[in-house]
């Protein structure tokens, strides 16, 4: 196992982390780090073709590698190997993606020592996942290595393109002080806010300050989505159907982001727009929106709580009970502290 590296050899990096949007924006988290310590080598990415642009429009990111989920690993490795990197993180660290970097013709090999992977890494990380937040367990990997950690920012960088698309698409609604973005999305099932509970939000919070609400919806989301603006008309707007560079535009543009635990939570934090989470089965401490202008709510003490199933197993109590009064004081909090800061 090789104990140091060489700095002067390293001219391309190579970051593995093929899906979830949520965890890619995360790990951008090591780019500052990386860059500071490797100032002349081309950073690139590897993912699946569809979480491409949730790193593509980082200043940092030369390119992003991506494939689709039916391309072979045959394929995929050769696409990496051609590239001849001299160093390459998995910060995914499963099977496939140990198997790739093994492949891939880079002197060094960094990624997590997890049982049946090791094989594929010549500088390992010895560490599970922690009690820290998920972002954090990125940073693992520099450490290793001795890389200083000079920042622990998650960043998101919104194109022209998009910026333009959300102006256009923002001046055309009724304006109030405040424009709340409500994401009811949710990569399982269990962690999907019902809509009841949505509703109860934002009458709450219509009741005590001028504000509209955007909802901001993806492929999985629209039926949701669309019941939440149709139920609240008056004072919510259903955005058109984007891609994620177009969402993040349409985010840049609220005061405040309410949000189930998701990938689309994990933008907004990483814009630097104020976001708060709502969450049930999954840990806010691990998984929260990652960043000063955050906070989150959880009814801690029900028996079942971060129970980590994708289907609740019950009646959803984590969300039908949460406290509403919470919600709305917090989401207070965090639009006070955006008008302090601007």
């Amino acid at each position: 196992m090789i104990k140091e590296i060489k700095k002067s050899e390293i001219k391309k990096i190579l970051c593995i982390k093929p899906r979830g949007i949520g965890d890619i924006v995360l790990s951008t988290i090591i780019l500052d780090n990386l860059h500071s310590f490797f100032p002349s080598a081309e950073i690139d990415y590897l993912t699946e073709e569809f979480a491409k642009d949730s790193v593509s429009t980082h200043p940092l990111v030369s390119r992003v590698l991506s494939y689709k989920k039916e391309d072979s690993l045959l394929a995929i490795i050769k696409k990496v190997w051609k590239q001849k990197y001299n160093l390459v993180f998995d910060l995914w660290s499963n099977p496939k993606t140990a198997l790739i970097t093994f492949l891939s013709g880079a002197k060094y090999r960094v990624g997590y020592s997890y049982r049946g992977r090791k094989y594929a890494y010549n500088i390992k990380a010895n560490v599970g996942r922690g009690d820290y937040h998920s972002a954090e367990h990125n940073l693992e990997l520099l450490k290793v290595l001795g890389i200083p950690i000079i920042s622990k920012k998650i960043f998101y960088i919104i194109d022209d393109e998009s910026k333009e698309f959300a102006n256009h698409f923002i001046s055309k609604l009724v304006s109030s002080k405040y424009l709340i973005g409500i994401i009811p999305s949710g990569g399982w099932d269990s962690k999907r806010c019902t809509q009841q509970k949505w509703n109860e939000i934002l009458t709450a919070l219509k009741s005590l300050c001028d504000c509209k609400f955007l909802i901001l919806w993806g492929p999985e989301d629209y039926h949701d989505a669309k019941s939440i603006a149709t139920k609240n008309e008056q004072f919510a707007f259903l955005t058109p159907e984007t891609n994620l560079k177009q969402l993040a535009g349409l985010m840049s543009k609220c005061n405040l982001v309410i949000a189930n635990d998701s990938g689309p939570m994990h933008l907004a934090a990483a814009i630097g727009i104020p976001t708060l989470g709502l969450f049930g089965p999954t840990d806010p401490k691990k998984h929260g929106p990652y960043s000063e202008k955050s906070d989150y709510v959880i009814k801690s003490d029900l028996h079942c709580i971060i129970c980590n199933k994708l289907i609740c197993p019950y009646n959803k109590e984590c969300f039908n009970e949460m406290d509403v009064n919470e919600v709305v004081n917090k989401s207070l909090k965090l639009l006070k502290m955006n008008d302090e800061k601007n």
